[in-house]
This record gives structure tokens, sequence and C-alpha cells, in this order.
């Protein structure tokens, strides 16, 4: 969020609220949290234009956290803007809402589409599909609004130099672990979606590094993870030259829709 904000500062007025204290450079900052009303009280002056929503709780929390901060937390937030006159929002969901977090996930197709199906069985991306849906009801309500949810990658620092991953075991949050993303492209994507021209309705994006960090071929070391079961997937994509180590999830549309194409490889600097 702070990296977001400090990237659009001296192109746009900028507003930031967050549960803990900030200090960004040309953005005017307050203390509050998104979920709750009486914090949301405090931008009462302020018109907005759009809304870039970051916050959540994260994977590998309560269900019921979940539920009522992503879920019901977003509905507060795009209630009380969309109220106000705001007509764009651009979400984080993430590339968690299949439900990967499981080792005993396994994926429909791959790539994975913008929209693949929820598959979840801890409770995060369940909210984060629910959040989505949200949206969608939102926009049913008020069809001239323009909503961007992105499935985001996992995200890591410019100077992280991630280890490629090689073909063993399956544990939790497997497919997290080679779909990364370093925060300069994030900064970059959420900053084309929010300056994009206004497109009524809603899209759901993917968003990931330009190659899954993988030592091996994808259909190598997804045979490895699902063992039988990877018998049922189409590998075709992968077996294009060049195309072997493409990312696990499609990154198509997000290209297509708004010009994002991920700039930093993982592979090339690991």
């Amino acid at each position: 969020g702070s990296a977001l904000a400090r990237a659009l500062a001296p192109r746009h007025d900028v507003v930031c609220l967050s549960r803990k204290p900030s200090d960004v450079p040309g953005a005017r900052c307050v203390r509050g949290v998104f979920h709750a009303f009486e914090d949301l009280r405090a931008l009462d002056d302020t018109a907005f234009d759009v809304c870039i929503h970051l916050a959540a709780v994260t994977g590998g929390c309560r269900e019921e956290d979940g539920l009522l901060v992503n879920v019901e937390g977003t509905r507060r937030l795009m209630r009380y803007l969309m109220d106000r006159g705001c007509r764009k929002f651009v979400n984080a969901s993430s590339i968690a809402a299949v439900g990967f977090q499981s080792p005993r996930f396994r994926p429909v197709a791959v790539p994975l589409a913008d929209e693949h199906p929820c598959l979840d069985r801890d409770g995060y991306g369940l909210s984060k599909v629910l959040m989505e849906e949200v949206t969608r009801y939102l926009w049913r309500q008020n069809d001239a609004i323009d909503v961007i949810n992105i499935r985001l990658a996992s995200i890591i620092p410019d100077d992280a130099r991630p280890q490629p991953q090689k073909p063993g075991a399956i544990g939790a949050w497997s497919l997290g672990g080679i779909s990364l993303m370093f925060l300069s492209d994030a900064v970059r994507c959420f900053s084309m979606a929010a300056e994009a021209p206004h497109k009524h309705g809603v899209r759901i994006m993917n968003a990931v590094g330009p190659r899954a960090c993988t030592a091996v071929p994808v259909p190598e070391l997804l045979r490895a993870w699902y063992s039988g079961s990877a018998e049922a997937l189409d590998f075709s994509h992968y077996e294009r030259p060049g195309h072997e180590r493409d990312p696990v999830y499609s990154i198509d549309r997000i290209k297509r829709e708004i010009g994002f194409v991920p700039e930093r490889d993982v592979l090339a600097e690991a």
C-alpha cells in the first residue's frame, strides 16, 4: 500500500486509510480500518473518483475473520464510497481464491483461468471469492461503476532472489510458492488498473509473474505434485517451445484489458 501510494502521489491526490501510522510524502494519511463505518466517516470531507482496496486479513486467518473483514468489510467500504459518488474500484483479490492452500487441491485446468472455480477448504479462498461476488452484487445495483478484481500473485521484495521449485511432495500453498511477482510490478499493475479508461462492469484478472518459479518444466513439477490425477490435465500449452515455464495462471486477460505485462522475471533473477 505505501509503495503504491508513493508511486501515485506525484500525479494524483492520494488519500491513504491505514490501521498503522503511515507517512507517505504528498499523500493524506488517515488512521483507521476499512471495515469500521466510524473510521470511514473520517473521509466524509473528501470526494473520491477511484478506490484501490488492498487491505484484508490474509491467508491462514480464521474463517470468521475472513468472512467478516474480507467480505462484509469490502461491502461496507464500497457501499460507503458508492453512495458518495465513487465510480471505480480496484480490489486486491488473490490467486489463493482457487483454494490451493490445501495439498488436496487439484486445478480444473492449466494455466488456471482468471475465474477458475473456488475449491477452497480453509476459508481464506472462500472469503476472496465471496468478496468478488459482493462486487457483482453492488454493480447490479449501480451498473455505472467499473470494478477490477485482481487475483494477485505472492508478492516478493524487489531485492528477493527466490529459489526455483524442484519436484517433490506437494505441500500447503504450493502453487503460491511458484506464482510470484516482484513488488515494483505489483505497484505498476495496480496503477495501470486505476488509471485505465472507465469500463462499466466487473472484471476478474490474474496477475502473476511472466514465468513460474520452477527448476523444471511446469508439467514435470505438477505431475510430481499431483501424481496420477495430473493425467487429467491438458499440458499442451507448456509443450510448445519457449512456454515450458509459463506461469500456472493465465495472464492473457490483464494484458488485453489494461495492457499490463510483468517486466521482472523470477527465473532470470533467481
